[in-house]
């Protein structure tokens, strides 16, 4: 029988209690009981990044991730940039931050230090919707809740058509927009063609009998 899990540090949110917790190695962040993220299921956070990049090919390629997480979607994300790319991270709690400094930086090769990384404590919307026109290679979204019915509303801050106009402004002709989702959601799937992006949907394979998904969107 596996151990319990050790609560490494908690931290007050609106949605509840944030929580870093540990076990014989393995890490998960949980907030208000429900888990986020679990170190030893990582696979589609990597592939978001993959996917969003694969088409990347500017040597200071820029990008922005919002959501830090564990870093596993930065560190996949650095690992398909050269040396003169740079990536901002949008995090809205600084805790994680230093989580990932911390306890989990030997995950990820302590990736927040890593010198291509910018660090912006604060609201991802919010940071696209102030980024200069063109600017970006990508746009890559790990946030704990992707697209789903209850997001259908022209007004969703981050899903609704005027956000995914933003991150198309946002974009270099020919740049990509990747978001991981929890299921697929074709609604969201024709709001971001409707968008100006060119779509493409991929279905990963998940835990516990359902999928994780990747949109990526490329811009026209």
């Amino acid at each position: 029988m596996p151990g319990a899990w050790r609560i490494v540090a908690s931290v007050p949110t609106p949605e509840g209690a944030l929580e870093l917790r540990e076990r014989k190695g393995n890490f998960l962040i949980q907030v208000g009981g429900r888990v986020l993220m679990n170190s030893m299921a990582r696979r589609s956070e990597e592939e978001l990044a993959r996917l969003a990049l694969a088409g990347v090919h500017a040597p200071a390629a820029r990008v922005l991730v919002g959501g830090l997480g564990m870093g596993y979607t930065l560190r996949a994300a650095l690992d398909c940039l050269g040396p003169g790319a740079e990536v901002e991270v949008a995090e809205l709690n600084p805790v994680v931050v230093e989580w990932c400094r911390g306890p989990l930086g030997p995950l990820t090769r302590q990736v927040v230090d890593d010198p291509r990384v910018r660090l912006h404590i604060g609201d991802v919307a919010a940071r696209i919707a102030h980024t200069p026109a063109g600017r970006l290679d990508a746009i890559v979204l790990d946030l704990y809740e992707g697209p789903h019915a209850a997001t259908q509303a022209n007004s969703d801050p981050l899903w609704g058509s005027a956000a995914l106009s933003r991150c198309r402004a946002a974009l270099r002709p020919g740049g990509g927009l990747a978001i991981w989702g929890e299921r697929p959601d074709r609604g969201f799937e024709r709001r971001l063609s409707q968008a100006g992006f060119v779509v493409r949907t991929h279905a990963l394979a998940g835990g516990a009998g359902w999928d994780h998904v990747v949109y990526v969107g490329t811009r026209t």
